[in-house]
């Protein structure tokens, strides 16, 4: 890879945000909104003095982890359909850019998209709310990582279905990942599913992160094996939609479909 491609790519992205509104919105309106709504009824059920239960830290930290895995999926698909969008797809990969490189500079916005909406948040929360993101403490990092991890898989793996069925599949940029949340245990623990379609849970590597979450904010205890289910799992996942993302681009193009992407 060069990273002299990859650094003009984002920042050929990055620019896209200087005058567009919805790209801004995406950013810091529309976490600002979940932070309060949900802020709001986190007081709301806070005042029913639930015994033991801090209702607030609990929903609040569940929505900051949900946005933060949401903003890594959309980062890469949406950047992806943007190409599509704007009829540029082509004409970047006419050029040296190669298919890695493009990937790794959909991910690093992605991060760059992550750092501004975890500042707005994170302000927000503890302002309004009192709610610091830090009393997670260390193992804040390897959650993170790991809603990175399966974001980015989730993103990749959109791109790919994309990229081969074109932009009639565009809806799971928007739509896969509301499919994904009742099962991944954002807001209530795996054992409130029902007992036969909770093995589906343990199959999504977020899970073990909202497990976890609750957790220490409960207990103040993490659990290693249950990040070492979540990175395996993300390892497994990431390998593997790579693969499908270049076997999907490789059959596109022998069928000369780069062309007719729309």
């Amino acid at each position: 890879m060069n990273l002299q491609r990859i650094i003009a790519l984002v920042i050929r992205n990055l620019y896209l945000y200087k005058r567009s509104i919805p790209r801004l919105m995406d950013v810091a309106f529309w976490p600002t909104l979940d932070v309060v709504l949900w802020g709001f009824l986190s007081f709301y059920l806070q005042k029913m003095n639930l015994p033991g239960v801090n209702i607030v830290t609990l929903l609040l930290g569940a929505v900051i982890f949900w946005e933060f895995l949401n903003q890594s999926q959309r980062a890469v698909s949406i950047a992806f359909l943007e190409e599509v969008w704007e009829r540029n797809f082509l004409n970047i990969f006419v050029t040296p850019i190669s298919l890695s490189e493009f990937l790794f500079s959909t991910i690093i916005v992605g991060l760059v998209r992550l750092f501004l909406v975890a500042i707005v948040m994170g302000i927000l929360a503890f302002f309004i709310y009192h709610f610091n993101l830090f009393v997670l403490g260390f193992s804040l990092i390897p959650f993170i990582i790991n809603l990175l991890l399966f974001g980015w898989s989730l993103g990749i793996f959109i791109t790919a279905i994309i990229l081969r069925y074109g932009t009639s599949a565009q809806v799971l940029a928007f739509g896969l990942i509301v499919i994904i949340q009742p099962f991944t245990a954002v807001f209530y623990p795996v054992s409130a599913l029902p007992q036969a379609i909770q093995w589906v849970s343990y199959l999504i590597p977020s899970t073990y992160v909202f497990e976890g979450m609750r957790a220490v904010l409960t207990t103040g205890a993490i659990s290693v094996m249950d990040l070492l289910y979540a990175f395996l799992l993300n390892i497994i996942y990431l390998f593997f939609m790579l693969w499908f993302f270049k076997t999907m681009f490789r059959k596109v193009k022998a069928m000369g479909r780069l062309l007719k992407l729309d």
